[in-house]
């Protein structure tokens, strides 16, 4: 410490050169965190062919569950009118 400083030139130094070095960790901080991001946007986000893929695959998924529900609902409707024989057949006896 200078003798020729007063005490609180000292303090008031000492704060900001604090504040200073905060201010490049928080920098430093916010970097790395966008680097990260970036990394992990572009893990999640595909490609373009890619994405074009995966578009064409959902609609072939929607085009082939459309198909399994009507084919269900063609099951039901056979198993539907059979029960309503048998009672009709349970009914006249």
């Amino acid at each position: 410490m200078d003798d020729e400083k007063p005490v609180l030139e000292h303090i008031t130094d000492a704060m900001s050169s604090a504040a200073e070095v905060t201010k490049e960790a928080a920098k430093t901080a916010v970097k790395k965190v966008r680097k990260a991001a970036k990394r992990v946007a572009k893990k999640v986000t595909p490609n373009k062919k890619a994405a074009k893929k995966s578009k064409a695959a959902k609609k072939a998924g929607k085009k082939s569950s459309a198909k399994k529900s009507a084919k269900k609902s063609a099951k039901k409707a056979v198993k539907k009118t059979a029960k309503k024989k048998k009672k009709a057949k349970k009914s006249k006896r």
